[in-house]
């Protein structure tokens, strides 16, 4: 046991208190990690805490990239405070400080450790300028009686260099303020009360110490501990009344002003002693001379030491008793009013501070009181050396002084000498370690009693020193006074020591009997780690090597270490040396570790280990009751017969038994108690199974399952009471533990009789066999389906377990469940392969039903005995079936959920022969597997969310759903309609093969009628696809897919309740962000403004808002169908009816409540502006402009209630602009579906968006007329225009037919053919053309040439064409129209025209 240097807590995030206190740290990180690899984390865990690395034990290559925060000491530059029981640290810098405090929370590993994280943060100065100079941790003792030890409270008491001394709470709250000398302070120290080891020495009084320049006040720790509690208890009560103002007691001091003496920088306060007679005369004479008077008893002194200059160490005496202590009245800083008290609270944890209550009472300061002088009496003169630190030791009989020189002094406090010094440390931090000796481990021996009753004499106290240099980066611990180095640790340049020297305040020499609080003397803080560490100091490095066994023994161990370690060909020739060695060990600690050492060697063979342990523990039991240890002695018995179990174990593992017996179905269907047609099934459900069950997993040999190294063994295995437990492993080696036993046996290679005795002889209960039993079996699930005659094996197992003593109680209620089934069906249930859960089932089943059997003929043999034979034989009949009716109801229960899970977790498990083209990072990742628990856990619908869960993973499509149902909805279906579904089903595979899914999914319908139930499945698909969108907005395409699982559902209440559950949850807000967007651009935003504020890109928010269209417009259909319908029953299948956990969506969703039908038409409206405005890229739109104050207002309100919307006639200004904005829109739609359809095949489909069917645009136009009040007339007839605009005549034909002002589209359409016949003559330059214009009438002409045919979008129109239009105008204008006369004109132009083309 030597000394260790041991991590016991951790810090969460260092780098934040850094940055907080180092603003300039935080940009310079920040613009390095800027430089670095985007792609690289940038987490504590892996940038942080590299801040502080030295530069030497970094890369060269990499030496190019440190920051120069990884450079810098920062923690050394910081006031840093631990509390000694670890329950609070400060970190303060300036006028910044930071409160840490500690929580239990799991590492990386998933183990639970003490890490510090930050509880508060801000600036504790209040007078401008003020800096903190010094602060102290103090956890005060709590009064109550049931107190656990640990500490009430943590007082943070802080120094600053104004010369006010603030205490705080844990929350940053201040309690007090005291300004006790004008000067800055430099030191806070503490001492808490001790009870004295001896009766000669003087007991001490706790108290609060601060160092000035000149002068040192010690405040009185009753007085401090009452002051404290009593202002804490003003911030409670203002807390909760607002009105309390109690005044708590003055604090009693004293003020030494020291003279004599040049500089001060650090300070010990040693306490109260008294001199010795002789001292006391020295004392005297050095000081009034020959004639001195001296008293009878010698004066009470308190003892004061200072390190810094001339001289470089001072020491002073005050007597006690010389000056009264003064008074002072505290500085009240809490507030007596609930909102002060509630605000100081708030501002501190916000990292804020208001100085109102502060300042109120700062400005005017209190009167500071004079100091008594007090001179110095001696010191250590060294006019060169100056001080910078003292360390009291525990026992305040030594100190430790670092200076200037780079020296460490050790100077003996009564003497007042220096008694050691040590060189090359420079800026040294030193600390004490006081340990106790153990009276347990000392070497038993026989001595005769002492009088005090304690055979060993009272416990003996070591100190050590504890140095740490930071130039070298080492820690160092010695042995005091003239001890050697026990100790050195390499730790880095950049720690801090931190060294308390006291511990709870507000104990007494009562109270501190009782409590035993787990303190730390010493802690290195390790920034680059984000660790905090402490020394562990075994007591006999204290001792001297002529004096020390233990130090003989540590020998031995190091040697014993060493000669495991050797390279040897022949291991047991070291066998002889190993029992020399460990017999030679005189501590029975140490033997213990010694042989826990043996065992744990992985070279040494079991032969050897079962030698040594047996030939220690002969030689223990050879010696005298009365030395030796209980202890060792039952360690060694425990382990040998662990290692006799071993061998064991392993002996029959090796033997090469075979079963020689054949195995058939036959065979397999008697031994589970099944007929053929139910064996058929069970075989063919596990064989789709093991074919879809394609999971890959890490194979391993089957020669290697069944070893499991020596070392494992014992580590796995203790041995307590004739019985052995298994410790607490992880799940992998309980498998292996259980591998070892059976798996040889399962495989029938070992003989299953024999391994049960063993294992049973050796103490192992059946449950804890059974336990290991089933986790081989369940975990090595595809090597048991490969050979089903493992069933065989496990059946034999079985039911020699079963028969084992304590298995199965024979006082058991027939009308309860057998504990010992229950275990099986347990393990069963939790178990996630299904297909070994559901053979071990049905092997169970049939064991419990021949055990059962037996018990029922033992019952009638023993019945027919009795006086009436037959009443109480018919009597034990109706008993044994109505246990074996209970429990056989467990057992077909789990059978029937067993199976139900199998074919679940087949379907999961299969995969269409070709997966999509595009496959999202989302459905890449793995399904998880299940088990009969976790559905059970998961409420009614955790069988369709996993299902749908599947179907997001393998993207198929609704109708594939919808088909493989229908098709196997009726029990014979007819040859027509069969042939019908295939050919749809071949018809959805092209885009996708789906293999075996159609006929699994079939299998998984009649298992679970209600929980696939179709518009319960569609609905679950819905909401997963809608959430897996959520996670990536830039997957469009799972959002227009839910909308599809949308729209297949049938019921209209599920529908309704779906899709205002999306809305609510998913869409309305990101729905307003984009709507906000939109209306503050004026027009199809950017990219990178999408980005912004929607989180998505341009392209994805388009398909977004036209799939939001579509769900309002179901959402509409659905309100308006919902009365019509049932609210639908949801049924549970009898197997899952003891489900209990979350609410299922499907109930969810009939909860929901109406929706308020004119509110979602009013969201339609808007949602079809917007994804207009995105879908043909408009510009100078601003979608809300086209609704008044009470539209806008209702918008992104909750659609179930009822709000106030436009009604009666609109302002003309809005109409004007929402009929501009609808001929905008048709005009781009016209325009994107066909201004390039003269390069394209015209018998290709309409355009559509990328993410699915474009909308009917003109239909939708018109219809948005209509709600927004525009003249649905004026659209028809801009769209016709459009149309002939842009050449499609024959959709414009078609058109005209809706249109009712025909007059005025004639006018429009007169336009066109205008502009057409302009672009014909005026363009073409030709002579005929000149010659053909001069024929024609002049008002023709002067009309034609004011034409602009710029405006025509298709110029390349025949003028036959042409000449059709002209005829259709002239069929719309009625002959008393003013445009008829030019009408006929053009009927005479293009007849004209025309003549020369024949």
């Amino acid at each position: 046991m030597a000394c260790s240097l041991v991590q016991f807590c951790y810090f969460q995030d260092l780098q934040a208190a850094r940055d907080f206190l180092f603003p300039h740290l935080r940009e310079e990180t920040s613009s390095g990690a800027a430089r670095r690899d985007p792609s690289k984390s940038t987490n504590w865990e892996d940038d942080g805490w590299g801040a502080w690395e030295e530069t030497e034990s970094q890369e060269p290559e990499e030496g190019g990239t440190t920051c120069k925060t990884q450079k810098t000491p920062w923690l050394q530059n910081c006031v840093l405070s631990l509390s000694p029981t670890n329950d609070l640290m400060v970190i303060a810098r300036k006028q910044k400080a930071v409160f840490l405090v500690p929580k239990w929370k799991h590492n990386d590993k998933g183990k639970e450790e003490m890490q510090f994280a930050v509880g508060w943060s801000g600036s504790l100065n209040v007078e401008e300028g003020e800096c903190v100079t010094s602060a102290l941790c103090i956890p005060l003792a709590s009064q109550k009686r049931s107190s656990t030890g640990r500490p009430d409270w943590t007082c943070i008491v802080v120094g600053f260099t104004s010369g006010y001394v603030r205490f705080y709470t844990e929350n940053g709250v201040l309690l007090l303020a005291q300004l006790l000398n004008e000067d800055s302070v430099l030191q806070l120290k503490c001492r808490t009360y001790e009870i004295p080891r001896h009766p000669g020495v003087t007991e001490q009084n706790e108290e609060l110490s601060i160092l000035y320049p000149a002068a040192i006040v010690t405040i009185d720790g009753f007085s401090l501990f009452q002051s404290l509690r009593a202002c804490r208890n003003q911030v409670a009560k203002a807390a909760a009344s607002g009105n309390e103002n109690i005044q708590p007691p003055p604090l009693a001091y004293k003020k030494w002003g020291l003279q004599d003496i040049g500089t001060i920088i650090d300070h010990a306060s040693v306490g109260i002693m008294t001199l010795s007679p002789f001292d006391q005369m020295k004392t005297a004479s050095n000081i009034g001379g020959f004639n001195a008077a001296i008293k009878n008893s010698p004066p009470a002194m308190s003892q004061y030491i200072t390190v810094g200059s001339n001289p470089y160490t001072g020491f002073f005496y005050a007597l006690e008793g010389s000056t009264q202590p003064l008074l002072s009245h505290v500085a009240l800083a809490v507030a007596s009013k609930l909102t002060s008290a509630l605000f100081n609270a708030a501002s501190g944890w916000l990292g804020w501070k208001s100085k109102h209550e502060e300042e109120a009472v700062q400005k005017q300061k209190p009167k500071v009181e004079p100091a008594t002088p007090l001179a110095v009496r001696f010191g250590l003169p060294d006019s060169r050396r100056h001080g910078e630190s003292i360390c009291l030791s525990p026992c305040s009989t030594l100190a430790a002084a670092t200076d200037d020189f780079g020296r460490v002094i050790l100077l003996d406090v009564a003497r007042g000498i220096a008694v050691r010094m040590w060189k090359g440390y420079r800026d040294a931090q030193i600390g004490w370690i006081q340990i106790v000796e153990d009276l347990h481990e000392r070497i038993p021996e026989k001595v005769d009693l002492s009088p005090f009753g304690n055979t060993q004499g009272p416990s003996r106290v070591a100190q050590f020193l504890v140095i740490y240099a930071p130039r070298r980066g080492i820690l160092e611990v010695w042995s005091t006074q003239q001890g050697p180095r026990v100790g050195a640790f390499n730790v880095g340049k950049y720690c801090r020591l931190l060294y308390p020297g006291y511990k709870i305040m507000g104990l007494n020499n009562v109270t501190s009997q009782s409590w035993q609080p787990q303190t730390y003397q010493i802690c290195l803080v390790d920034p680059v780690s984000g660790s905090m560490k402490t020394v562990n100091v075994p007591f006999h490095l204290a001792l001297s090597d002529k004096k020390s066994e233990r130090a003989k023994d540590m020998h031995l161990v190091k040697k014993l270490a060493v000669l495991l370690k050797t390279k040897s060909s022949s291991l047991e020739s070291l066998e002889p040396e190993i029992k020399e060695l460990i017999l030679d060990i005189k501590y029975p600690a140490t033997k213990k570790q010694a042989l826990e050492s043996i065992l744990a060697s992985e070279r040494l063979p079991v032969s050897c280990l079962r030698n040594i342990t047996q030939t220690l523990m002969d030689t223990l039991q050879n010696q005298e009751l009365e030395s030796v240890d209980e202890g060792l002695l039952q360690f060694c018995e425990n382990k040998l017969k662990l290692l006799h179990l071993y061998e064991s174990v392993s002996k029959l593992n090796s033997l090469g038994f075979h079963s020689d017996t054949p195995f058939s179905d036959a065979d397999l269907a008697v031994l589970l108690r099944l007929d053929e047609q139910e064996l058929l099934k069970l075989q063919s459900l596990l064989e789709i199974y093991k074919q879809e069950n394609t999971r890959t997993t890490v194979r391993f040999s089957d020669a290697k399952d069944a070893v499991l190294p020596v070392k494992t063994f014992l580590e796995h295995l203790e041995y307590e009471k004739d019985v052995i437990n298994i410790k607490k492993i992880n799940e992998e080696e309980y498998v292996a533990l259980g591998s070892f036993f059976f798996w040889k046996c399962l495989h029938g290679e070992s003989s299953t009789e024999d391994m049960c005795h063993t294992l049973e002889s050796a103490g192992l209960s059946p449950q804890l066999l059974l336990s290991l039993l089933l986790s081989v079996w369940l975990s090595k699930e595809k090597d048991i389906l490969d050979k089903p005659q493992s069933v065989c094996c496990l059946h034999t197992m079985l039911s020699l377990l079963s028969k084992m003593k304590v298995a199965m109680d024979e006082t058991w209620d027939s009308q309860s469940v057998s504990p010992w089934w229950q275990q099986m069906r347990t393990a069963c249930i939790h178990s996630e392969n299904n297909g070994a859960a559901l053979l071990s089932a049905h092997v169970g089943h049939s064991v419990a039903a021949q055990i059962s059997n037996n018990m029922t003929e033992k019952k009638c043999i023993f019945c027919s005995f009795s006086q009436t034979v037959l009443d109480a034989d018919s009597e034990g009949l109706t008993d044994s079936w109505e246990a074996l009716s209970l429990d056989t109801e467990y057992w077909k229960l789990l059978l029937k959920q067993l199976e139900d899970c199998l074919i679940l977790q087949t379907l999961l498990h299969s995969k269409g022969n070709s997966r999509p083209s595009k496959v999202s990072p989302l459905q890449a990742e793995p399904l998880p597997r299940l088990s009969v628990r976790k559905l059970l856990e998961g409420g009614k619908g955790a069988i369709a969310d996993s299902v749908a869960k599947w179907i997001f993973k393998l993207d198929v499509n609704p109708d594939v759903l919808k088909l493989a149902n229908k098709e196997r909805t009726v029990e014979n279906p007819d040859e027509p309609k069969e042939g019908i579904n295939r050919d749809s089903l071949e018809v959805l595979e092209v885009d996708m093969d789906l293999g075996a899914i159609p006929d699994l999914l079939h299998l998984a319908y009649k298992q679970f009628p209600c929980s696939l139930e179709l518009d319960v499945l569609h609905a679950h698909c819905c909401w997963e696809y809608v959430v897996q969108w959520n996670k990536d907005p830039e997957e469009a395409r799972f959002f227009v897919r839910s909308i599809e699982h949308l729209k297949h559902i049938l019921n209209a209440h599920i529908q309704n309740g779906i899709a205002l559950m999306m809305w609510n949850t998913f869409l309305v807000k990101r729905f307003s962000a984009a709507t906000y967007l939109m209306d503050k651009v004026g027009k199809s935003p950017k990219d990178r403004l999408c980005r912004r504020d929607v989180g998505m890109s341009d392209t994805a928010m388009t398909s977004f808002l036209g799939s939001c269209l579509d769900l309002l417009q179901t959402l509409l259909e659905a309100d308006v169908s919902r009365d019509e319908l049932p609210v639908p029953v949801l049924d549970t299948e009898d197997a899952w009816l003891s489900g209990e956990g979350p609410v299922s969506i499907v109930e969810l969703a009939l909860e929901q409540k109406h929706i308020h039908y004119p509110l979602v038409e009013h969201h339609s409206v808007l949602c079809s502006v917007l994804y207009a405005v995105m879908r043909f890229a408009l510009k100078t739109v601003k979608p809300l402009a086209l609704f008044d104050s009470k539209g806008k207002n209702a918008f992104f309100k909750d659609l179930t209630s009822i709000q106030l919307l436009p009604s009666g006639e609109m302002d003309p200004n809005f109409i004007s602009a929402r009929q501009q904005f609808l001929l905008k829109v048709v005009s781009a739609a016209v325009q994107a579906q066909h201004s390039v359809a003269k390069d394209k095949d015209p018998t290709e489909a309409a355009v559509s968006t990328p993410f699915g069917k474009d909308q009917d645009w003109p239909v939708l136009a018109v219809d948005l007329a209509h709600h927004l009040q525009v003249s649905e007339d004026v659209v028809r007839r801009h769209y016709v225009g459009e149309l002939y605009n842009h050449g499609v005549d024959q959709l414009g034909e078609e058109a005209i037919l809706q249109v009712h002002d025909k007059e005025v589209l004639a006018s429009q359409l007169l336009v066109v053919t205008g502009q057409r016949l302009a672009y014909t003559l005026f363009h073409a330059q030709t002579k005929e053309g000149m010659e053909l214009l001069a024929r024609l009438p002049p008002m023709l002409c002067t009309w034609l040439k004011a034409m602009d045919p710029h405006g025509l979008q298709n110029t390349s129109m025949p003028i036959a064409t042409t000449a059709k239009l002209v005829n259709k105008v002239i069929e719309l204008l009625p002959e008393n129209h003013g445009q008829y006369s030019l009408a006929l004109h053009l009927i005479e132009a293009v007849e004209a025209i025309s003549i020369p083309s024949l």
